[in-house]
């Protein structure tokens, strides 16, 4: 089964509400793999979305999906949709 990733970007208005939103999502993300966090990453074709951008690994797709749809990890989104400006996708890796 492939591992599923998900990918973060967001565009932060409010830094101090970003805190909160780490702060309350560190226990949802107990056994997450954080691949990457990058304030900066490089743009190599078109436009990117957001000031931050986050890469999670996950075992399966369904285990991304079940995290992010967790109601501990949606109490914590609340507060970094009210922060940033965010998009969220998830991605299959390879079999």
């Amino acid at each position: 089964m492939p591992k599923g990733y998900v990918i973060l970007t967001e565009a932060i208005r409010d830094p101090e509400g970003m805190k909160a939103y780490a702060k309350a999502a560190g226990g949802a993300m107990a056994g997450v793999n954080i691949l990457a966090v990058d304030t900066a990453p490089t743009v190599l074709e078109g436009s990117w979305h957001g000031d931050q951008t986050v890469v999670l690994e996950f075992e399966s797709v369904d285990a991304a999906r079940a995290w992010y749809e967790s109601e501990g990890y949606q109490k914590a989104a609340k507060l970094r949709q009210a922060a940033a400006d965010c998009n969220a996708v998830i991605l299959s890796g390879f079999a």
